[in-house]
């Protein structure tokens, strides 16, 4: 029988590196205490990083540069998140970014929130989320949310054929589907966006 640690380890790794994660994320192998017991091993054993009291990640290596890469700051929003039982949706331009839309990284990594505002700090980096009405906050998967901010910064006079096949390669058949059934509820000219994205799922808007 696996111990919780070999659990642990063993979903870690099916989610592949740059996941990052808190003690929230295992509560159903064991007792927090268990899973607390077990992350502070695999930490001591130097397979997980802690970012900070209570987030760690599974880094990415990469040995031409010297060994770890910095932390995936989307992956640490959301373990944030999934810790603290909050909505979040990145701002427009981070979306963009994330999504390799746009090569500038925003000036500041801003998460909108259903939570309270705070600010926290990874590595030399500063993650603010920022508390937003509840009609700011999107409905729909990470994916869906990610893609119509990222459409929404790049603006309707933007979105050229270029746009449209790099989403498409990016984007796995899943995350298609997704998008295809969350798109029924956004703008017109995101939705046809969507269309030209995603025309395999035939979506049909409401």
């Amino acid at each position: 029988m696996q111990s919780i640690k070999n659990k642990i380890l063993a979903r870690i790794r099916g989610k592949g590196r740059g996941y990052a994660f808190s003690s929230k994320d295992f509560l159903d192998l064991g007792s927090r205490d268990s899973v607390d017991q077990a992350l502070s091993r695999l930490y001591r054993n130097d397979i997980i990083r802690r970012l900070k009291p209570g987030i760690y990640d599974f880094p990415k290596e990469q040995k031409e540069l010297g060994g770890r890469l910095s932390p995936d700051i989307h992956q640490v929003a959301q373990a944030i998140s999934r810790k603290n039982g909050v909505r979040i949706q990145p701002s427009r331009a981070l979306a963009a970014n994330l999504l390799g839309l746009s090569t500038q990284l925003p000036a500041q990594i801003v998460y909108l929130t259903n939570g309270k505002s705070r600010t926290i700090k990874i590595n030399n980096r500063k993650l603010i989320f920022k508390r937003a009405e509840p009609r700011e906050m999107r409905l729909g998967s990470d994916i869906s949310i990610l893609v119509t901010q990222a459409l929404r910064f790049l603006g309707k006079d933007q979105i050229d054929q270029n746009v449209i096949n790099n989403l498409r390669r990016k984007l796995s058949d899943t995350d298609k589907k997704k998008l295809a059934k969350d798109a029924r509820y956004i703008e017109d000219w995101i939705w046809e966006v969507v269309q030209k994205i995603t025309s395999k799922y035939e979506p049909h808007k409401e």
